[in-house]
């Protein structure tokens, strides 16, 4: 096939009218910009797009126009082009995007040599793009980015769009009842829910501007009850024309800001609805009993994400029977299920291995041709292993369970396994932990990694994840588990035994869903080491 090519000329009428050659009339993928804001779009008629640009008071503003051009390019080609591009301009985060979400093809969907044009082509224009000096980093650096891989603009499964879209159909048709409303999502660890809320959250924002919306200047939020994941959606709305910071919070400043001006927010969405807090905690400056009711309290309309294999604490523990006993009382819409595995590369045999192992199972290890799993025989081994796909593919990192003693005083704190010693639980404030360089250094923790991918996770089974050889299973010993907040409240609870095996069970769920492409297990263990390496090579 014939090459990209890419012309790049003034943004302006005479420029436009000077255009010549077959592009004129056939589909072209653009992009407007000046030193600070960039608009991309694609069309089969680009003279003309380009004179309504040139009408828009924003568009104007802009000084250059570059046209990418090829003469294989088909509506499908330049739709897919056109919305990677979107993606990663965001994540590249030189520029502000001008763009709607309108303006973007949402739906993942196959067509004749979309891998040539997804892949190969686009590596062609990326790597033009940074040899000109208009992006700065390269697809291997955006495609390891949280923004990236958050980002509102992001092709949606057809499961994904259908829910989006539900999303939006309920908040306009209850935004104006007397009593709140409420519609949650379940979903488990890498099904695409972050990725939803994002594309809801920019979307609604969009509407509250538009005069013919129902959600016309309506007050909207995203709340979440995760630093790291807040830190990254703050980063997507310094970018994004729609989105300001100030429409993500925790949701602790959510409730007392709303107390203090005594007024309901519209529309708020709450993903990891499962971190919402279940009981006062005046440390954290939550003195009220519930903060999913103190939500629904203040807003109008509430959307809830949540997972109760993700819960982690005693203070936030929900189970079905304590959300119905909240949201039983408004008017709801039905638990809405996503179920499609987005993040894991690996065969439902694998995935389900993994369920399994969670709820106590050891049972024979699948052969998964695609997906690199594999129980190793030392800490200092998996470090080897994860410092040499780090240097290959980026992203790689080693995690353990809350087994190791951690406190907040600034001071540095360890994990140690034999001949392996790493720092641990390591908080680089406005930066996520897995983004910065340094923490391929380092271990990470179920606080550090929540709701984040990573390309290849190792983790370390700390002492309270042991093995009873009698049962052929794991055996949970609640008493190593070092996390002394997860247990706190525990006196409240009549199970609260069931409930502490419960939560490091789900903080183990949560930390072997991380990789994309593989998972690396150490044991501390002896005996579950010695088990697993005998299921490995069996």
């Amino acid at each position: 096939m014939s090459k990209i090519e890419i012309k790049t000329m003034p943004f302006d009428r005479s420029s436009i009218d000077r255009m010549n050659g077959y592009y004129t009339d056939y589909p072209v993928v653009y992009f407007l910009n000046n030193d600070t804001t960039v608009y991309i779009g694609e069309t089969v008629a680009v003279r003309n797009r380009m004179r309504d640009h040139l009408n828009n008071s924003e568009r104007k503003a802009l000084k250059k126009m570059s046209l990418i051009i090829h003469e294989k390019f088909n509506r499908s080609a330049t739709y897919n082009i056109e919305t990677k591009l979107i993606n990663y301009f965001l994540a590249d985060e030189r520029y502000k995007l001008q763009n709607k979400s309108q303006t973007v093809n949402s739906v993942m969907h196959n067509y004749y040599e979309k891998k040539y044009f997804n892949e190969n082509l686009f590596e062609a224009i990326w790597d033009e793009l940074l040899k000109r000096d208009i992006v700065d980093n390269s697809r291997y650096t955006i495609e390891n980015k949280d923004i990236f891989k958050l980002s509102p603009f992001k092709e949606l499964s057809i499961e994904q769009l259908e829910l989006q879209q539900k999303i939006i159909e309920v908040c306009k048709k209850h935004i104006n009842d007397d009593e709140p409303f409420v519609f949650l999502i379940k979903g488990e660890a890498g099904v695409g829910k972050s990725v939803v809320l994002s594309s809801v959250i920019n979307k609604i924002q969009e509407l509250s501007k538009e005069k013919s919306s129902p959600l016309y200047k309506k007050n909207n939020y995203l709340l979440v009850n995760h630093t790291e994941m807040l830190k990254t959606y703050k980063k997507i709305a310094g970018n994004v024309k729609a989105l300001t910071k100030k429409n993500f919070e925790k949701p602790t400043s959510f409730i007392n800001k709303r107390k203090k001006l005594m007024e309901k927010a519209d529309i708020v969405l709450v993903d990891e609805a499962h971190l919402l807090l279940t009981k006062p905690d005046p440390y954290n400056n939550f003195v009220e009993e519930n903060q999913l009711q103190e939500i629904i309290r203040h807003s109008k309309i509430v959307i809830a994400v949540y997972d109760d294999k993700q819960v982690l604490k005693m203070k936030s523990y929900w189970d079905e029977e304590r959300l119905q006993s909240i949201i039983g009382k408004y008017n709801t819409e039905p638990t809405y299920k996503l179920t499609n595995q987005f993040r894991m590369q690996a065969t439902n045999e694998m995935v389900n291995w993994i369920d399994r192992f969670v709820e106590k199972k050891i049972t024979e290890i699948p052969n998964d041709p695609e997906y690199d799993f594999k129980i190793l025989e030392s800490a200092a081994e998996m470090y080897d292993v994860i410092q040499e796909l780090n240097e290959e593919y980026g992203l790689a990192r080693i995690v353990s369970t809350f087994d190791y003693i951690h406190k907040k005083d600034d001071q540095e704190y360890y994990v140690e396994e034999d001949d392996f010693k790493l720092p641990w639980n390591g908080d680089y404030g406005n930066t996520t932990w897995a983004e910065k360089a340094e923490t391929v250094r380092e271990v990470g923790s179920i606080y550090t990694i929540q709701g984040f991918d990573l390309n290849y996770v190792g983790v370390i089974l700390g002492p309270s994840i042991s093995y009873d050889e009698d049962k052929d299973e794991l055996k949970i010993l609640t008493e190593n588990y070092k996390d002394t907040e997860a247990y706190r409240g525990k006196d409240e609870f009549q199970n609260s035994d069931d409930i502490k095996e419960k939560i490091i069970l789900n903080s183990l769920n949560v930390l072997m869903k991380r990789g994309i492409r593989g998972l690396f297990i150490y044991a501390s263990d002896p005996k579950l080491r010695e088990r697993l390496l005998e299921l490995q090579n069996s």
